[in-house]
């Protein structure tokens, strides 16, 4: 016999679980979002639905409506300051977030009670996945992320797939509403430096149907995610593993600024700077792709050069985050083939 569906909360029942989706004209995505929350088994758990509409207009609202979920409007706001709304108002002992070009699977709900089951446990989530239909940049970008087999602590869990204790989300602050990107990165550091441990949960799985479709959306995400990155790493305690991230857009950046002088030197004096300039970007780029070639198992020359346009957009994009002031709206400007 199958699992009953979840149960939206209603006035006799209180939620175990208030889910916060925070949306902008995002009516085309966000029905199958609130469907695959309402689909998600979990016995007779009361879930409550919350979308926090950040001055949608489209039919973002209605359609929240028709799914079962409170709407709340806050317009105007950076996305870690429209989740902080939601939380406000969720009533829930646990809160989730799904950003609302997400779909949870089946599974979903009871991992994220079943991971905060913990005492020690401060967050649970997973990374995302690509599309099952996606383009080639959406499945070699889904390389780059990691989701293990079975429960495991990790450093990092992104805010559109993410689930805490409210109380431990209220103690700590919630997300810092001065951040424009990268704001679940800093939540999850003050996470573990409060003592608690931040897990990825195999059976919280979401499709990120938002992934960039093109090496043009892809650069573009990355100038907007990255924007922030430096940032928020340089607010806890220099680790071995988290260097990557810090000193890869630094010399990224550095060598893209060195390429006109030794471009005007090879003119004039030696070509050898420019070469070696090109190198290490070339040797930068090459990195990125020899991780997602080894974690896809990729043989191919063209698997290869695949890899390898899409570290390239990668890394020009988190580089060039340091100058520029990319925003969400630049992120999420719509996508062609």
């Amino acid at each position: 016999m199958g699992q009953p569906d979840v149960v939206i909360q209603s006035s006799a029942v209180a939620p175990v679980i208030s889910v916060i989706v925070p949306v902008r004209n995002g009516a085309r995505d966000l029905a199958r979002c609130l469907s695959s929350l309402m689909m998600a088994r979990g016995g007779n758990l009361p879930v409550e639905l919350i979308v926090v509409d950040n001055g949608s207009t489209d039919d973002s609202p209605g359609i929240a409506v028709a799914h079962g979920a409170r709407v709340l409007s806050a317009p105007g706001l950076r996305v870690g300051a429209v989740r902080n709304v939601g939380v406000r108002e969720a009533t829930g002992p646990i809160v989730a977030f799904v950003d609302a070009d997400n779909e949870v699977g089946a599974t979903w709900l009871m991992g994220c009670l079943d991971a905060l089951s913990g005492a020690d446990v401060g967050a649970a989530g997973l990374q995302y996945e690509a599309p099952p239909d996606g383009t080639w940049v959406q499945r070699q970008y889904d390389l780059l992320r990691w989701r293990p087999s079975t429960r495991r602590d990790t450093d990092w869990l992104s805010a559109g797939n993410l689930a805490m204790r409210r109380d431990v989300f209220q103690q700590l602050g919630g997300f810092d509403e001065a951040l424009e990107a990268c704001e679940d990165v800093d939540l999850c550091a003050r996470i573990r430096r409060a003592g608690l441990r931040t897990v990825a949960e195999p059976s919280m799985r979401s499709i990120h149907h938002g992934d960039p479709r093109t090496l043009g959306a892809l650069f573009l995400g990355e100038l907007w995610r990255g924007r922030d990155n430096l940032r928020v790493s340089l607010r806890e305690p220099l680790r071995l593993r988290s260097l990557p991230g810090i000193v890869l857009p630094i010399l990224t950046l550095t060598l893209l600024v060195a390429l006109p002088l030794t471009a005007v030197a090879a003119m004039t004096i030696s070509r050898l700077p420019m070469v070696m300039t090109l190198v290490s970007l070339a040797g930068i780029a090459i990195l990125r792709a020899g991780v997602i070639v080894r974690r896809g198992h990729l043989r191919s020359l063209g698997a290869w050069v695949r890899s390898l346009a899409v570290a390239t957009a990668f890394e020009l994009g988190r580089a060039l985050a340091l100058l520029g002031r990319a925003s969400h709206h630049t992120r999420t400007r719509p996508q062609t083939a």
